[in-house]
């Protein structure tokens, strides 16, 4: 699809045709459901076609010693999560101890280190802000996750507080003065959060779209060096391509506009949801900023957030490589180190 052809042109155009068979799909939802299979009989070797690959762990940053990135030179670093209660153990008093370890290490081996800043987690038992955001003079500082039959499934921070918005600039420009241009970039965690109107009154999405942005604003002046990214998958309040209010879109423009790049976590090639969402985002439009997606647990076999071994497989690894480079234009890929597909899938395609 022409990159500045909107979906309501296309319908549009549709509605006029003598038969609607004449496109591929009869339900835009579907308008992406085989664009991967241009890149299905891709293989390995992966050549190196520019994309800047790194390895993600996860907040298991001790996993990167001895790793084998370390002596394949196809591989610029690693990406390692370091959560918002990590680095700021009381208001004011940074600690970035971690960082500047797994930095002076992978230096030793030529490596990159980007860095994901953790503000939400998927756990209910593990919440990933600092102790004093949890008072009433931040309103407790973050909210409860939860699905949709109500269950507790995390905690994000209040990102629409503009209190806490204050807090996080201020931890992004300490981590900024001490890191920008040394670290090869650093990522904000995804925008999708289970958090409603519903389940926390001070929350609505138009405040959540203003406190992205206001993370993006300052994001970009603590790094103006190093690469700055937002994982911007979805969006509560809207769910394309149906029910488009401008938010994800919005996001995108935006962070064009300032020089924050774009990203996503789980390439799921097949799925609506992310072909729909971010896939789309990054297909549709031009540029100028750097755009990355995160190949996460799950996706060496087509699904998402397990950790299952199924055993004899059909390698995915080169597909992906295909889709992200042709049909995303992505300039970073972050691969999940899980096991066994890293050692038994990735590594062989880009040369052990």
């Amino acid at each position: 699809m022409h990159p500045k052809l909107s979906l309501g042109l296309i319908v549009a155009l549709a509605a006029l045709l003598p038969g609607a068979s004449v496109l591929a799909w009869d339900n835009p939802a579907d308008r992406y459901d085989k664009a991967y299979e241009p890149y299905e009989n891709a293989t390995c070797p992966i050549a190196d076609d520019g994309i800047a690959h790194f390895v993600y762990f996860s907040r298991d940053r001790e996993a990167i010693r001895d790793h084998a990135l370390l002596e394949n030179a196809r591989f610029a670093g690693a990406q390692i999560m370091y959560s918002w209660r990590q680095l700021e153990p009381s208001e004011g008093q940074y600690d970035f101890s971690a960082i500047e370890d797994d930095l002076s290490y992978l230096a030793q081996y030529g490596k990159k280190l980007f860095v994901q800043l953790q503000d939400a987690s998927f756990s209910p038992q593990y919440k990933p802000v600092p102790d004093y955001l949890l008072s009433d003079e931040y309103d407790g500082g973050m909210s409860e996750q939860r699905a949709e039959d109500g269950t507790v499934e995390g905690w994000v921070a209040k990102r629409w507080n503009g209190k806490v918005e204050a807090r996080f600039a201020a931890l992004l420009a300490a981590l900024g003065a001490q890191f920008d241009g040394r670290i090869e970039g650093v990522n904000l965690q995804e925008t999708a959060i289970g958090v409603s109107a519903e389940s926390d009154a001070s929350f609505s999405p138009e405040l959540y779209v203003e406190g992205l942005k206001a993370n993006m604003r300052a994001l970009k002046a603590a790094f103006p060096q190093s690469v700055t990214m937002l994982y911007a998958n979805f969006m509560p309040g809207e769910w394309l391509p149906w029910e488009d209010k401008g938010y994800l879109r919005g996001l995108y423009e935006f962070g064009n506009e300032i020089g924050v790049g774009l990203g996503a976590p789980d390439l799921m090639v097949t799925k609506r949801g992310q072909l729909n969402h971010a896939l789309a985002m990054m297909h549709e439009s031009e540029f100028a900023v750097s755009l990355g997606i995160a190949v996460q647990d799950g996706n060496y076999i087509g699904e998402t957030g397990t950790a299952r071994d199924i055993g004899a497989h059909k390698n995915l690894v080169p597909m992906l490589h295909g889709f992200a480079k042709a049909f995303l234009g992505v300039d970073y890929m972050f691969w999940v180190d899980q096991k066994p597909y890293f050692a038994e899938d990735v590594l062989p395609c880009f040369g052990d």
